[in-house]
């Protein structure tokens, strides 16, 4: 499975900005995608993921529930992180991956597919 994400920036503070990462290859066996984020000098940190299938359970990191949407397109293969209100603390390179389990979905252990990462900056 290969994941490309895209749509990084350099934003203002309270400006959006939309994520894409497009999965192809053996997506049949993805069950979950997920978003990570990790800063300068910090560890890669959990987001937002999603259950692939269509009304399927969506997850949040505390710090980004209320301003970020994940969402997907299966028919397209792409899922998406939308990001509103953004802030200074959400500068990060963005990844996007892919898990075939079904459980632990906040977990980084549990991806087994990564994509490169999309730089996101916001200045205050």
């Amino acid at each position: 499975v290969q994941l490309q994400a895209s749509g990084g920036g350099s934003v203002q503070a309270g400006d959006s900005l939309r994520l894409s990462c497009a999965f192809s290859g053996r997506t049949f066996s993805i069950y979950a995608l997920g978003w990570f984020r990790q800063a300068p000098g910090k560890e890669r940190e959990f987001v937002a993921a999603a259950v692939r299938w269509s009304g399927g359970s969506t997850y949040y990191a505390d710090s980004v529930k209320g301003r970020f949407t994940i969402s997907r397109d299966n028919a397209k293969n792409t899922v998406y992180l939308q990001m509103d209100s953004l802030k200074p603390e959400d500068t990060a390179v963005y990844f996007c991956a892919g898990t075939r389990t079904d459980f632990a979905l906040r977990s980084i252990n549990e991806y087994a597919f990564w994509g490169q990462g999309t730089q996101v900056t916001v200045s205050s």
